[in-house]
């Protein structure tokens, strides 16, 4: 048993739909675990002043990851070591090259974690200007998680050498690790070490998606280790076409960071709802844009490399065609049952009603911007294989600029317009509850990332020649499944389901499903009747590649 498990592990999966739909099916596991993280923190403290310290924690060591993580990932050095793979070392010039990356980050890393453990306590101050009172706290508790960068940052850089050799089970396994992790940091350590025991779960989690990579790593020819002579011209190859790519990924961060510090000056558990909702939101982005994205990167580099442009675009256009697909119909469903949704994962202990309103809300104005979540994740990929990265920097400086300076004239016109009060308390149904200017924090961050797509499709057009004719068509299609799937649900909301009991679990899981279901057999009957060709391809995929993986065990990879 322990030997077949271990083979799946490390099978080797090849296709752009086959991999998609590998990396699908465990983003899927790894949200659900994520699901029940959450679960497990609102029930325990609800929307409350201990999560808005704990999630405020993350946001610096975050945006670290994304500085530092982003150069060490695949898409930065798997050309340059598939490049090196071609000469006469063969897979030494590879792993030489891991090396010295590996090398310059526990350096660099370890010298920027030590200037910001000494300057921590004027950063939170400066930061999080609403947890003054809580300093010393947050203090430690973002100390303690300056290693999560560097445990994520190795993990990353051994997924250059699972990615490269298709490991992609492997690949998606990790986040699973992660969410148990924290999990059991919740359950076992938060009771004996309280917030300090949740971040000592991080860790748990960070090193997990580290160390079951070791074997592969341990077999690899890619394997690499500390080098002391480090080749300075190969090295600023890299970081020239790495550095755009990691500030690229720190925007995004650094918007969510100054939006953070706005909500810490809102009412209390701002920041537990805007991340609540931002997890929520992020499991069809995972699910969807990000297997996509990434099965479709590997393919577009090699596309590009052969300077075989028309099957780059085909390739880039049925991978929007797909997202396009899945994600309208979603974003319907989410918004009609977005509290259903809320009170389900969310709703129990601590997590009162209110809290379940107003996240449910922030859930709505964040998934309007799945589907451009989901595109730039394509897109900036689309480009990185290219070598472009300019385009996606300037992308993300507007883009972030844009969500930035949104929040602050949203925040203004909210604090100082009864009629916008009043309209967005209707609208959502969220009379007598405290705290909703938090929701223009969502609608500017969606703003910004809407800005930011149409950027990169402008650019992919002019850059590409892509043609986005079949992606037209796609959308009609898509829109009108969407709204069929939301007339749908809604319907069944209100005339099926409305006598099952809405005062316990069960009854709101039941109802919330079936309402759910009906809205995604609407959607499927008209993508059937429109003779959707994303239907049938992904029906052929799920007959002729999903079941029919070639395993390699991962002995094969020795020379």
């Amino acid at each position: 048993m322990v030997t077949r498990v271990f083979r799946f592990l490390y099978s080797e999966i090849r296709g752009l739909h086959q991999a998609a739909y590998i990396l699908a099916l465990f983003a899927v596991g790894s949200q659900v675990l994520a699901l029940v993280r959450d679960r497990l923190l609102a029930h325990n403290f609800g929307a409350g002043s201990e999560l808005d310290l704990y999630y405020a924690a993350f946001r610096l060591p975050d945006l670290l990851f994304a500085l530092f993580g982003s150069v060490l990932s695949v898409y930065v050095l798997l050309p340059f070591v598939a490049k090196a793979q071609t000469t006469a070392d063969g897979e030494r010039a590879g792993a030489r090259i891991l090396g010295q990356m590996f090398t310059l980050f526990v350096i660099v890393y370890t010298a920027v974690t030590v200037v910001l453990f000494i300057m921590m306590p004027t950063l939170v101050l400066w930061l999080f200007p609403g947890m003054t009172e809580q300093a010393d706290l947050l203090t430690l508790l973002i100390r303690i998680l300056l290693l999560q960068p560097l445990l994520l940052g190795l993990s990353g850089l051994y997924g250059v050498v699972t990615q490269l050799s298709k490991r992609f089970v492997l690949y998606a396994v990790s986040p699973l690790v992660y969410n148990l992790g924290i999990i059991f940091g919740i359950v076992m350590f938060y009771p004996l070490f309280g917030l300090t025991g949740l971040v000592l779960g991080v860790l748990l989690g960070a090193a997990g998606h580290l160390l079951i990579q070791v074997p592969l790593m341990r077999r690899s020819p890619l394997s690499f280790a500390f080098f002391q002579k480090i080749d300075w011209q190969m090295m600023r190859e890299i970081l020239m076409f790495a550095i755009p790519r990691a500030i690229t990924l720190s925007i995004h961060q650094v918007v969510l960071l100054v939006l953070i510090g706005m909500a810490t000056v809102m009412a209390v558990g701002s920041v537990a709802v805007f991340q609540f909702a931002f997890n929520l939101q992020s499991v069809p982005l995972a699910i969807i844009g990000m297997s996509y994205s990434v099965a479709a990167f590997p393919v577009l580099s090699q596309l590009f490399a052969r300077q075989d442009r028309d099957a780059f675009c085909t390739h880039l256009i049925i991978a929007f065609r797909h997202i396009l697909f899945w994600s309208l119909p979603i974003i319907a469903l989410v918004v009609v049952l977005r509290a259903h949704i809320v009170r389900v994962v969310l709703g129990s202990g601590e997590f009162g009603w209110s809290d379940t309103r107003l996240t449910a809300a922030m859930l709505a104005m964040f998934v309007i911007s799945l589907v451009a979540q989901s595109m730039l994740l394509l897109l900036i990929r689309a480009f990185y294989a290219g070598g472009n990265t300019k385009i996606p920097l300037l992308a993300a400086l507007f883009g972030g600029t844009v969500a930035i300076g949104g929040a602050y004239l949203l925040n203004i016109w909210y604090a100082t317009s009864l009629p916008l009060q009043n309209f967005v308390s209707q609208v959502f149904r969220l009379e007598g509850v405290t705290g909703v200017e938090v929701l223009m924090l969502a609608l500017a961050f969606a703003f910004g990332v809407i800005v930011e797509m149409i950027l990169l499709l402008y650019f992919a057009t002019r850059n590409f020649g892509v043609s986005w004719q079949l992606v037209v068509v796609q959308l009609r299609n898509a829109l009108l499944a969407a709204v069929v799937a939301g007339v749908t649900a809604y319907a069944t909301l209100a005339f099926i389901v409305d006598g099952i009991k809405q005062d316990t679990f069960m009854g709101i899981a039941l109802q919330g499903g079936i309402a759910g279901l009906f809205g995604l057999i609407g959607a499927w009957l008209t993508y059937h009747l429109l003779k959707s060709a994303e239907l049938q391809e992904i029906t052929t995929a799920l007959r002729a590649k999903l079941f029919k993986t070639n395993v390699i065990g991962p002995q094969s990879d020795n020379p």
